[in-house]
């Protein structure tokens, strides 16, 4: 069967699209990941469904790479919130569900293939702290460390091994090397838990070094610039001082649409 698809990307961090409103893709997770695949497929950080939901705009669906059903993906958002623009659903303000809950996307800007979109994520109410790191959820779970260097950081070895660390984190977690530039500027770079390799952004892992840097360092900021491999991200948020309890998390930056196409199945 012959699926029609769309190839985004939001900072670096790509996605493939499709829009399920008939129903007639059914996700699949050895499909998807060999989809995903960069050598024998389209390639991609993980793969998105736009469904029709009769109580909001519509619903998205975000699976990792590996195939493996996700809670949530910032930047698939952003990228999923300027594809249904493209497709002529909804208003500025879109409107839909993901796995972690109800979320808003704002489209602050379009010109073509390309868009600025905010999106409202989760709130966060608890930050765990141990010897040199953080862990909260962000949508997704997030270890947070500090470091002095981050480009100095073998981020596929260190981050592969703390995300199967199932004494510490029995789900796994998404790994995220922080390194402070000044007040409200951070330069970042991720290893991702279903995807199981750096990623040039992360959208929930930003936020969660935005907060946990707020809460540990600079607790009178509420707007960071994060810098990431493939780009900028900017997060704000409000923060009930002397508490862990971060809400209004807004997330925003680029995103665009690389190309169109159709697949075979059959073919994977």
């Amino acid at each position: 069967m012959r699926t029609a698809f769309a190839k985004y990307e939001g900072a670096g961090n790509d996605f493939i699209l499709i829009d399920n409103r008939d129903g007639g893709f059914t996700p699949d997770a050895e499909l998807i990941a060999r989809l995903c695949d960069r050598h024998f497929g389209i390639g991609a950080d993980g793969l998105m469904t736009l469904s029709h939901n009769a109580e909001i705009d519509c619903s998205m669906r975000y699976y990792n790479a590996d195939g493996s059903l996700g809670e949530m993906c910032g930047n698939g958002a952003r990228c999923f919130a300027l594809f249904a623009e493209h497709l002529g659903i909804g208003g500025e303000t879109k409107f839909f569900d993901a796995t972690d809950g109800l979320h808003t996307a704002r489209i602050r800007r379009t010109k073509g293939a390309w868009g600025e979109i905010e999106v409202a994520m989760i709130a966060v109410r608890e930050i765990r702290r141990g010897d040199g790191w953080w862990f909260l959820n962000t949508g997704v779970p997030h270890y947070v460390e500090f470091v002095d260097d981050v480009e100095a950081v073998d981020v596929c070895a260190r981050g592969r091994r703390i995300r199967y660390d199932l004494d510490r984190f029995p789900q796994g977690t998404n790994v995220n090397f922080v390194q402070p530039l000044g007040p409200g500027v951070l330069r970042m770079r991720t290893y991702e838990r279903g995807v199981e390799n750096e990623t040039l952004a992360c959208g929930t892992g930003a936020t969660a070094a935005a907060i946990v840097t707020s809460y540990t360092q600079q607790s009178d900021t509420a707007r960071f610039r994060v810098l990431v491999p493939g780009g900028e991200l900017t997060i704000r948020f409000a923060h009930e001082p002397s508490t862990a309890t971060y809400t209004d998390v807004r997330l925003s930056g680029p995103a665009r649409r690389v190309f169109e196409g159709t697949f075979d199945s059959e073919n994977f």
